[in-house]
């Protein structure tokens, strides 16, 4: 994890990577969540694994809320849920940090949703390296 940049603290956490309140987090992942639903490529994804969403959703703000704000409330490994998921796919994450993007420019102000977005696209680089690109000595990549 990086270390939190001064420039960007919050005024609610003063080790925040950037200035956002966990009800603007709440926010964006509720408004993604109900994107995702509704995109034609990634919902039946999603809905293959999420069967409650409310849960769910709460667990990506505290993964959210850890990443950004450094609260201790997420607990798990997201590359290792998303290998067990089994079907997420190289061309999956071009249209999630699309529409990803999409939202953090809805609910933020310009400055919050670029800062949000760079920390997104580092992540999922490291979960499509993880997933995708990473393979056991010897193996062909996964290009499925």
């Amino acid at each position: 994890m990086l270390p939190p940049d001064p420039a960007l603290q919050s005024p609610q956490s003063p080790l925040a990577r950037f200035a956002v309140t966990e009800d603007q987090i709440r926010a964006v992942v509720t408004a993604f969540y109900d994107a995702v639903r509704r995109h034609p490529g990634l919902g039946p994804v999603f809905a293959a694994h999420v069967t409650d969403w409310p849960a769910h959703e709460a667990r990506i703000v505290a993964f959210w809320a850890n990443a950004i704000l450094y609260e201790r409330g997420y607990e798990g490994n997201p590359l290792a849920v998303h290998r067990r998921a089994g079907n997420v796919r190289p061309g999956m994450f071009e249209p999630w940090l699309a529409l990803f993007d999409a939202t953090l420019r809805r609910e933020l102000a310009p400055e919050t949703a670029e800062a949000w977005s760079v920390l997104a696209h580092r992540i999922g680089a490291g979960l499509r390296y993880g997933l995708v690109e990473a393979t056991p000595k010897g193996q062909p990549p996964i290009l499925r």
